[in-house]
């Protein structure tokens, strides 16, 4: 990201007053297959549905709105880097999409305000979980499952918390359900947002579960929790820090890179043994209007006819072709690219990871492979938007990542040498079955070279 959006100095909060909170459709949300099992003292409900569910589902069901997960998060995440340009058509979005790119960020601007008061909306859901754990005597729980839902909870703000503050900088803390006479919420300083999420993370991490039944894939786990810390940690520079919680998660037991690239993203990718954090969404009939995830209709091939799946937003660019070494095999499940050929070369560079071909009438040079559709669930369920498709927010691959970088930062022999050992790892799981020579060990110990 190239720089905070800040546009606010006092917000008025009134929408969340109004908020209404409903599980309607989200048990199909986490009604999905998962690995792993629980153990009796890692999980607190087993009759299947814990006290405050209720609550927790609608904070759940939040990750898979508009507002959060997708033009204003694609807007001022991947398109502002350097890797990505906005796609769709030129003036699909207009100036509020270009300045979210671009800046500045006017206070007026659609995306950011939308995002925004998703976000803050997906916030009061969370405190709304807390509150009902502290003061709703109606509701008969025992002190494991308080602590559940109290760590469930804590995960999903500072998920919340930290996109903001990334987003915006300076943000107003809000953590409790506000009186009406409490909705003017001055800023805090970007150090306060980040203890209050450390704060939220080391309680989620010491609370949550290893692992959780299968019916319950998607919910709150000690692994999003560490994986999510390190992140945090990595993003302020605490490099002793980042690399502990990250080691947690390495350490685990319950994650691995045995999934094949080339499937990871895929609809046969969903819940494996790579996935830290996923956003769930159902397959069923209901699934473009009902239990769907915004972001993947959005970032779908844009073109006519059958290779209309949605809105061609968030597309990969030069910048992130250029940066891929000769052979790399990620760069073609990353990149979807329209076919420019008149006579096709061997190996095809127009086909995709399903055996088609693409066509030449697509708008934009390339659109994001990682969200390509199965022609097979595209007719199973008579849809093209792919909103059945899960979301990856966090996979092992990163977690190893940011080892490797925090050990590396941390510096001495025996910290490089393991910076190295989890980089190459990555690496030998991405040259697998690509040419000889392609993506050979790092061997050097320079910790600059290896910045």
């Amino acid at each position: 990201m190239k720089k905070n959006i800040n546009t606010r100095k006092n917000i008025v909060l009134a929408l969340i007053a109004t908020m209404m909170f409903s599980s309607t459709g989200c048990q199909k949300f986490l009604d999905t297959q998962r690995q792993g099992e629980y153990t009796t003292e890692d999980y607190p409900y087993p009759s299947g549905s814990g006290p405050y569910d209720v609550f927790l589902y609608a904070a759940y069901n939040d990750l898979r709105s508009y507002g959060v997960h997708a033009t204003g998060f694609f807007l001022a995440t991947s398109v502002r880097s350097d890797d990505a340009d906005k796609g769709s058509s030129p003036t699909d979005g207009g100036a509020d999409a270009s300045s979210m790119d671009l800046f500045p960020v006017l206070p007026n601007n659609g995306f950011s305000n939308g995002m925004w008061t998703a976000y803050y909306t997906f916030i009061a859901k969370c405190n709304t979980v807390l509150q009902n754990v502290e003061t709703n005597n109606n509701i008969v729980a025992t002190d494991a499952q308080k602590l559940q839902a109290q760590a469930e909870a804590r995960f999903l703000r500072a998920y919340a918390y930290f996109n903001l503050v990334r987003f915006y900088g300076r943000i107003p803390l809000i953590d409790k359900v506000l009186a009406v006479d409490q909705y003017n919420v001055p800023q805090s300083q970007p150090a306060q947002i980040y203890a209050f999420i450390e704060s939220d993370l080391q309680f989620a991490a010491a609370n949550l579960p290893v692992s959780w039944d299968k019916k319950f894939v998607g919910r709150s786990s000690k692994g999003m929790a560490n994986g999510l810390l390190a992140k945090v940690y990595l993003t302020q520079q605490k490099w002793a820090a980042a690399m502990g919680a990250a080691n947690m998660v390495m350490t685990s037991g319950q994650y691995d890179l045995s999934t094949p690239y080339n499937t990871i993203f895929g609809e046969t990718g969903e819940n494996s043994k790579e996935s830290v954090f996923e956003v769930q969404a159902t397959a069923s009939a209901s699934v473009p209007t009902d239990n769907g995830i915004e972001a993947i209709q959005w970032q779908g091939v844009r073109a006519p006819g059958d290779w209309n799946l949605g809105y061609g937003w968030n597309v990969p660019n030069t910048n992130l072709e250029n940066a891929y070494e000769a052979n790399d095999p990620r760069r073609s499940r990353t990149f979807l690219y329209r076919n420019t050929a008149t006579t096709l070369a061997s190996p095809n560079p127009y086909k995709t990871v399903y055996g088609e071909t693409t066509p030449t009438t697509w708008e934009n040079p390339a659109y994001n492979h990682k969200v390509y559709t199965n022609p097979a669930f595209r007719a199973l369920y008579n849809n093209r938007a792919g909103r059945w498709m899960n979301m990856r927010v966090l996979r092992y691959a990163d977690v190893v990542l940011m080892y490797a970088e925090a050990a590396n930062e941390v510096g001495g022999a025996g910290n490089i040498t393991a910076a190295l050992a989890a980089l190459n790892s990555i690496r030998a799981r991405a040259r697998t079955g690509a040419p000889a020579g392609t993506l050979a060990d790092v061997v050097t110990t320079d910790q600059a070279v290896l910045r």
